[in-house]
């Protein structure tokens, strides 16, 4: 239903093995994929990942902070440069999109493609196409940030088989037929009709993507009925007491336990200090984790890819 194939987990700077934060979401609706957050060189990123910027629905930045958006100009100016005319959705707070605009009149920078703002502060819900919805939520940080998120419905079409089989009609290339859409006629004269023998199957998913947020439980409402949540942990919280207050962020534990209390299936983190660039802070940071969150973990890596399935459990795909 849903892969994420994250760009940049790093918060404030780029490391040796992490870039700062971008995330690619793609569902199983079609080619489409969109970004949440542009941080400085995810351009280069995404050359290392099976993603086009002409299959690129659109960009959702959660806040203004560079390491969230510093990124947009050159991945626009490539965009353009790899020939893309297909028009581009920027769901993003008001002053990413007048800096974007700055910048590209002082830098004669131009798309050959449509731009269409959609301004964060405006209705919850910023998008909507068949089978796909995206709405924001308002979180708690130094700068105005949001989360969004995605929610997915697919319907497909499968044979009644019991009721075929209560009709007598034993499986077989009727079955075929009926599957195809095609009214079949029996033996003995009587047709059926495919309508009367298809049933929809439903499939739903929802998957939320935090920005920058130092109070997990403003994300409960769209937490409701999601199978994962994506969110930063940028401290333990032991540091997160040393560093105080002003960051705004969120500690490991302070997630996880939103995490545990609102049931959530699947927890990805991201987003993690550069004081933990190395096995030993990542240990940790996971240790802390699992203390508080006993369902299904993921610590987010840079060109990692996480799928989630119909069932509503995520799994870490083997590299190519």
């Amino acid at each position: 239903m849903f892969k994420l194939t994250f760009l940049g987990t790093s918060s404030g700077v780029p490391t040796k093995n992490r870039n700062v934060t971008a995330l690619a979401l793609q569902t199983s609706l079609n080619r489409d994929w969109w970004l949440i957050d542009c941080g400085e060189g995810t351009q280069h990123r995404l050359q290392h990942v099976p993603l086009t910027v002409h299959d690129l629905a659109g960009i959702c930045i959660t806040h203004i902070h560079g390491d969230h958006s510093y990124g947009l100009p050159g991945f626009l100016a490539s965009a353009a440069m790899n020939g893309r005319k297909r028009p581009l959705i920027l769901i993003a707070p008001l002053a990413v999109k007048a800096w974007l605009d700055a910048t590209m009149l002082h830098t004669e920078l131009f798309l050959p493609f449509p731009l269409i703002h959609v301004d964060v502060a405006g209705e919850q819900q910023v998008h909507q196409e068949p089978g796909l919805t995206i709405e924001r939520h308002h979180l708690s940080h130094r700068a105005p940030s949001v989360g969004f998120r995605f929610a997915v419905e697919t319907v497909k079409w499968k044979l009644d088989s019991a009721a075929l089989r209560a009709r007598g009609v034993p499986s077989g290339p009727l079955w075929g037929k009926l599957q195809a859409g095609h009214d079949v006629t029996l033996d003995d004269g009587t047709t059926l009709a495919a309508a009367d023998f298809r049933v929809s199957d439903v499939q739903r998913a929802v998957a939320v993507i935090g920005g920058d947020n130092d109070t997990p439980a403003l994300l409960s409402d769209a937490c409701a009925d999601a199978q994962v949540l994506v969110h930063e942990a940028t401290y333990t919280e032991a540091i997160l007491q040393k560093v105080g207050p002003g960051p705004t962020h969120s500690s490991v534990q302070r997630v996880a336990q939103f995490a545990t209390e609102r049931g959530l299936p699947n927890l990805i983190l991201t987003h993690f200090s550069a004081r933990y660039d190395n096995p030993e802070g990542m240990a940790e940071l996971e240790a802390e984790a699992r203390q508080h969150y006993a369902g299904n973990l993921f610590l987010a890596q840079d060109f990692a890819s996480y799928e989630l399935d119909a069932a509503g459990i995520v799994r870490k795909l083997q590299a190519a």
